[in-house]
């Protein structure tokens, strides 16, 4: 069941998926990129997705919001400033100044690195892990098992959009982490 269906927010949810673009053969031939930024160009659509973030996690005591680099900081800072709790960066490589903990993952076109300054969360902190979407879930699974490396307690991965096809929410569940997804994609590629 969608989140939609769960709390009545249906044209919120339709009034979001309405806003996003698919982009194909970024950033490299055969990817269809599921682009957020025509979403943050619509003030009351951009509202309507933090909104039903903070709904959701107001009352779960969180008291980090960690955001993957670079579009989990997009809504991570909003949603920890309306639930008041801090908000934890995870970056690129060589991103974060002093001394850093990291976490290599692959991706669905590659492999990477997530990066958390040392001593940014600190061990039984109950921590939610923001990003745009979820497509195998590599991204996530490294966020969390960083925080969960530096003692926190990961409630949950948030992020607007998921692609199914490519099994990201059973990955995440074989590991036994936590997801919550506001669209389920099924986009057709758009003109740019």
């Amino acid at each position: 069941m969608s989140a939609g269906e769960k709390d009545g927010s249906v044209d919120r949810i339709n009034g979001i998926k309405s806003t996003l673009r698919v982009v194909p053969d970024f950033p490299k031939p055969g990817i269809l990129f599921l682009d957020i930024t025509t979403l943050l160009l619509d003030p009351k659509a951009f509202k309507d997705t933090i909104d039903l973030f903070v709904e959701r996690y107001k009352q779960r005591d969180i008291s980090v919001v960690a955001g993957i680099e670079a579009r989990g900081f997009m809504f991570g800072p909003a949603i920890a400033l309306a639930i008041g709790a801090k908000f934890v960066p995870l970056r690129k490589p060589k991103k974060l100044p002093g001394e850093v903990i990291s976490e290599k993952y692959v991706l669905e076109y590659g492999t990477d690195c997530l990066e958390m300054h040392l001593g940014a969360v600190e061990p039984g902190e109950r921590a939610l892990v923001v990003d745009d979407l979820v497509a195998t879930g590599g991204t996530l699974c490294a966020a969390m098992n960083l925080l969960e490396r530096a003692g926190a307690v990961v409630v949950e991965c948030a992020c607007v959009i998921e692609v199914p096809e490519l099994k990201g929410r059973e990955r995440l569940r074989l590991h036994g982490k936590p997801l919550y997804v506001l669209i389920e994609s099924r986009f057709e590629p758009t003109s740019c």
